[in-house]
C-alpha cells in the first residue's frame, strides 16, 4: 500500500493493561488500558488502508509489550519496533532476555532506550558511555545484530545529545514530538499514547487532522530542541 507523500506517523506505547511493578512519577500518564491499545491498532489499520503510513513503537521495555501487546500485533500481521532498556532487562514487571527471543522471532525489531530511563540532558561522560555505547552492546549482545537506532527519553534532547548520538553511530533516533515525520530522516518525530486518549483523538492523529496553529507549534518546539 503506497503513502500519502513522504510522511510517517510513528505512535508509542508506554505500557498496556494493569501495571506489575510500581510506576515512577507520572508515569502513569502514559499507561493506556488493553482498550485503548487495541483502539489505536484499529485506527492505525484503517489509516493504512486509506493510504498513510502508520507505525508502531514500543518504549521502556515493560512485560506489557510482550505480554499484551505481541499477541495483537501478531493476530493483526503487524510489526513494531520495541526500544529497550539496557540496564533493566529481566527486571521485575520488565522485558526479559529470552523475551528479547520471543519479539525477533515474531517479526519485530528491537532498539535502544538507553541504559536506566534517565534524561540524556543531564549525562555526564560516565553516564555518556554507559547509555549510549555501553547499553547498544548489551543489547546487540542479546539481539545477535548492531543497535543503530534509538529512541530518546522523555524526549528530552538538545543538539549535545544529538551530537553524541551522531557519534555512537546511530542511524535513525525517534524523539516525542508529535506528528508525522518525513520518511527516511535522521531524526523522527512520534506521538504517545496515553491514559486520557480517546477514539477520537487517535482518530485524529492517525489521519493527521491536526489545526494550523499545532502544527506550527511543533515545528518551533523541534527547532528550539535542536539548537539550545
Amino acid at each position: 500500500m503506497t503513502s500519502r507523500g513522504d510522511r510517517v506517523l510513528n505512535l508509542t506505547v508506554h505500557g498496556i493493561g494493569d501495571p506489575v511493578r510500581p510506576l515512577e512519577d507520572g508515569e502513569d500518564r502514559t499507561w493506556v488500558t488493553v482498550e485503548q491499545f487495541e483502539q489505536a491498532l484499529d485506527a492505525a489499520e484503517a489509516a493504512v488502508a486509506q493510504g498513510h503510513d502508520v507505525r508502531i513503537t514500543f518504549d521502556d521495555g515493560n512485560d506489557s509489550d510482550v505480554r499484551i501487546g505481541l499477541p495483537r500485533l501478531v493476530s493483526r500481521g503487524l510489526t513494531a519496533q520495541f526500544f529497550l532498556l539496557a540496564g533493566l532487562l529481566d527486571a521485575p514487571g520488565r522485558v526479559s532476555r529470552s523475551d528479547v527471543g520471543t519479539l525477533l522471532e515474531a517479526g519485530m525489531t528491537v532498539g535502544s532506550h538507553g541504559w536506566s530511563h534517565v534524561d540524556w540532558r543531564t549525562l555526564d561522560k560516565a553516564a555518556v558511555l554507559r547509555e549510549l555505547y555501553q547499553a547498544h552492546e548489551v543489547l546487540g549482545e542479546v539481539t545477535g545484530s548492531p543497535i543503530d537506532r534509538v529512541a530518546v527519553p522523555f524526549g528530552s534532547y538538545d543538539r549535545t545529545v544529538l551530537a553524541h548520538l551522531r557519534r555512537a553511530g546511530v542511524r535513525r533516533v525517534y524523539t516525542s514530538d508529535g506528528g508525522p515525520a518525513r520518511r527516511g530522516t535522521w531524526l523522527q518525530a512520534r506521538t504517545s499514547l496515553h491514559a486520557a486518549m480517546t477514539r477520537e483523538w487517535i482518530n485524529s492523529v492517525v489521519f493527521d487532522r491536526a489545526t494550523a496553529a499545532t502544527r506550527a507549534r511543533r515545528f518551533l518546539a523541534r527547532g528550539v530542541k535542536r539548537v539550545r
